[in-house]
């Protein structure tokens, strides 16, 4: 059974930084496209940003652009969310989520195309 398990979110105030992981377990993180979602009160799950197989191909909210960065580590089973200059829109529930599929550059973007799901943790920022 593939889990994911998330951790770092936090309470941050505006303009500061904030990491977050994403772990795999019963499973091998190299044969899944990786995303991070949000969901604020009230809004729809968005994505926030997502990494193809490859580790290289990449896409981002427009929202996040330059302030966020997406990152794999197989090896070790992990995704990472790193989130720079963090504005108060940015609060919500991020989640992390996995996609097994067999193309190496294909990068899954809306919730539906992902199998498995974390808990989701809460990032929460103040003025």
């Amino acid at each position: 059974q593939v889990r994911l398990i998330e951790s770092g979110g936090g309470l941050v105030q505006a303009g500061g930084s904030l990491g977050l992981s994403c772990a795999i377990s019963g499973g091998t993180l190299g044969l899944y496209a990786m995303g991070w979602f949000r969901q604020a009160p009230g809004k729809e799950r968005e994505l926030v940003a997502a990494v193809a197989r490859s580790g290289t191909k990449l896409n981002y909210a427009d929202s996040v652009k330059g302030r966020f960065a997406i990152s794999r580590d197989n090896a070790e089973n992990t995704v990472y969310l790193q989130m720079n200059s963090l504005k108060p829109e940015d609060t919500a529930i991020y989640y992390c989520a996995a996609d097994r599929t067999t193309y190496y550059t294909y990068i899954p973007n809306i919730p539906s195309d992902y199998d498995y799901w974390g808990q989701g943790t809460q990032v929460t920022v103040y003025s």
